[in-house]
């Protein structure tokens, strides 16, 4: 019903804004990342909305950016993911964090999310995993991250050292990442060492 909205902002909650457009003010929940974008904005901002059409309610939801919303869109055709679920995980990863996360199954990197458990993480992974290099809101960069780390988690050494990994602190996302880099050839010790020193220079 409402693809966007350009007005005033004028209110800014912990999880929600509100947007003033021809004298109307429209109130929409919104992730940490969006109402980071939006805080402190002068003059008129513009705003990419899904409407969630319940029996006792329409709820709107607000995004700073459309691959925001076409991620939360994707979220919340997970069987078992609601909007409040999706805003909770967008608000801990951004779409293409979220793309890596699920080509590598990093359920710890979605669990982060608030009332997220293991067992939804799990359901995201596995009804997104094919889909997730496909989608418009993922940049040609983490299109091409996700895939090669999708492949090389199905590989015996890659898979090994990227446990390893895991077992020292890292996410699985960071782990396969780093691990994507480095020849798949390469032994297990040194995949290690490699994927170290990768994400040493990274930080």
């Amino acid at each position: 019903m409402f693809y966007n909205l350009t007005g005033k902002l004028i209110y800014m909650g912990e999880q929600t804004f509100a947007i003033s457009c021809g004298g109307v003010g429209f109130k929409c929940s919104a992730t940490r990342n969006t109402l980071s974008a939006l805080n402190g904005s002068n003059g008129d901002v513009t705003v990419f909305t899904h409407l969630n059409v319940r029996e006792d309610a329409l709820d709107l939801f607000g995004f700073a950016t459309e691959q925001e919303l076409d991620a939360f869109k994707m979220l919340i055709g997970v069987s078992g993911v609601g909007p409040k679920a999706a805003l909770a995980i967008l608000s801990e990863l951004t779409p293409d964090a979220f793309a890596i996360a699920v080509a590598s199954g990093d359920t710890k990197a979605i669990t982060a999310a608030n009332g997220v458990g293991p067992k939804l993480a799990q359901r995201v992974i596995m009804e997104l995993k094919d889909k997730i290099s496909n989608v418009s809101f993922v940049s040609e960069q983490s299109v091409a991250t996700s895939t090669v780390v999708s492949a090389v988690n199905n590989m015996s050494n890659t898979s090994e050292a990227i446990a390893a990994l895991t077992a020292l602190g890292y996410s699985q996302s960071e782990a396969s990442v780093a691990i994507s880099k480095l020849s798949p050839d390469l032994s297990v010790e040194e995949l290690i060492k490699g994927a170290l020193k990768n994400m040493t220079l990274r930080f």
